[in-house]
């Protein structure tokens, strides 16, 4: 039900962080993975982990702010082995600052990469898996969809926004039996948050807020993405599916006295 045998994946962000822990998930569980990054040379390494442990593998340079490219590498991808099965997209950027203080250059990067980026390969993959009849793709949220905190305005906002991105296409391409979904993690260790762990107290606060009371790593961001590109998520589509820690379950860590 879990297995992704005979499955051809496409990983978008597959070079560090969630997107390689994603693509080594995919490749365990039979994928035939394309590692895609705008970092060539960490792809490389992804696919080279992959195909060390028994699975099949390639990699490949890719910019999500290139519509063009997306469309290509998508399309060589499913020319290569016969249909493009699964599409996960992991790729984000934040610039943690006040609101007023933003810049029109931020708000473009940010804007850019994590809403632009998602729908170039909705729209890519969603045309190919349109016309095979199958495919599951799958974008990352965050638990800055539903809660905010100081600094995280533009974040937030493209979280919120690839939620509805998500629940738009799922409508539109479901008929075609394409299901869309997206993953919303909570504190995860990347290196997107590498500043935050420098600095224990706010490490810390992070860890202390959610109901295990400590940060996410990448691998634990696998399984729920490998559920969403499988059979055993084949009634699944339009949804999100939080892996935060209960990050979003609880108000703060409190226990009232005699609990």
């Amino acid at each position: 039900m879990f297995s992704l045998e005979g499955r051809s994946a496409a990983v978008v962000g597959g070079g560090s962080g969630i997107g390689e822990a994603v693509a080594i998930g995919c490749g365990e569980a039979g994928a035939s993975v394309c590692c895609l990054d705008v970092n060539a040379d960490a792809a490389a390494g992804t696919a080279a982990a992959i195909r060390g442990a028994g699975g099949e593998a390639s990699a490949a340079r890719l910019d999500v702010l290139d519509g063009e490219a997306v469309t290509a590498a998508f399309e060589e991808i499913a020319a290569a082995r016969g249909s493009l099965d699964v599409v996960v997209c992991t790729p984000g950027v934040n610039v943690r600052k006040p609101l007023l203080d933003y810049t029109d250059e931020e708000i473009d990067r940010v804007l850019g990469v994590n809403l632009k980026g998602g729908a170039h390969v909705i729209q890519a993959a969603g045309r190919i898996m349109k016309e095979q009849g199958s495919g599951s793709i799958i974008l990352f949220s965050s638990i800055r969809s539903v809660v905010v905190e100081p600094g995280q305005s533009m974040y937030a906002a493209t979280k919120a926004g690839i939620v509805q991105m998500v629940r738009s296409a799922a409508a539109e391409l479901g008929p075609s039996g394409v299901r869309v979904n997206a993953v919303a993690p909570g504190v995860i260790d990347t290196p997107l948050t590498a500043p935050i762990k420098d600095r224990p107290e706010w490490y810390g606060a992070y860890a202390r807020r959610n109901i295990f009371d400590r940060w996410g790593s990448a691998r634990e961001m696998a399984g729920p993405t490998v559920f969403l590109a499988s059979d055993a998520a084949s009634y699944v589509t339009g949804t999100v599916l939080f892996a935060d820690g209960g990050w979003t379950a609880i108000d703060g860590r409190f226990t009232p006295p005699g609990m």
